[in-house]
């Protein structure tokens, strides 16, 4: 029987799929309701700072798993 292979918890994965899944649902709730949820700057703005947070998180994370 073949080994399994353990993979580490990468706690930037999950962050970034819940970025997006809220980036989606937003983009969702706008079509659904013809105009628009947020504006376009605020939407933009708040891309980038999630960008930037999962980005920080996935730093952290790496910086923790190294094996010594």
């Amino acid at each position: 029987m073949a080994r399994r292979i353990r993979h580490r918890f990468d706690p930037g994965a999950p962050v970034a799929g819940l970025f997006f899944l809220a980036v989606a649902g937003v983009f969702l709730a706008g079509g659904l309701s013809g105009e628009p949820v947020v504006p376009l700057e605020v939407l933009v703005a708040a891309l980038l700072i999630g960008l930037g947070v999962v980005g920080i998180v996935r730093v952290l994370s790496a910086g923790r798993r190294r094996d010594p």
